[in-house]
């Protein structure tokens, strides 16, 4: 889409539209456009006093119930087309295995819940789904998440 760390807010709203909910605090700006989270601070080398991307995040959760224009902006549905509902982790490791790169374990950021992988040789990491049901009240539901979708990427 030609945007990443470093862009501007103005680079984004022109890769993914102007529809999306901006949250200030804190002396940042997180953006939200439902599967794509960006943060923006002034604070970046190089870029002081001008918001820039420091981080964002695909949030492939919120496509298990919701791939309408409210959660996928329209641009990536037209670029990359439907999205399905769920990712398994083990399809996106081996294409990333398949460029080259490494996959570790994140002992540091896994949960009993959510395991955290990086990638080597980028700032992404993968959250996955670890225990669909981590409070005990049930049958993991078929319909939800299941233990190995991918609950986000994430890059910093």
């Amino acid at each position: 889409m030609g945007v990443g760390l470093g862009a501007d807010p103005e680079g984004w709203e022109t890769a993914l539209g102007a529809t999306c909910l901006d949250v200030p605090g804190g002396g940042v700006l997180r953006r939200d456009y439902g599967l794509v989270e960006i943060n923006f601070s002034p604070d970046q080398p190089g870029r002081q006093g001008r918001m820039s991307c420091f981080g964002f995040g695909v949030k492939i959760q919120r496509l298990l119930y919701d791939q309408s224009p409210n959660t996928v902006p329209s641009p990536l549905s037209r670029e990359y087309g439907e999205f399905a509902p769920r990712v398994p982790f083990k399809d996106l490791q081996a294409a990333i295995l398949a460029l080259g790169h490494t996959i570790e374990r994140d002992k540091q950021n896994t949960s009993s819940d959510m395991d955290c992988y990086r990638v080597s040789a980028s700032a992404a990491r993968i959250h996955v789904v670890a225990d669909p049901d981590p409070y005990g009240s049930g049958d993991p539901d078929p319909d939800g998440h299941q233990r190995g979708d991918i609950w986000s990427v994430d890059v910093w």
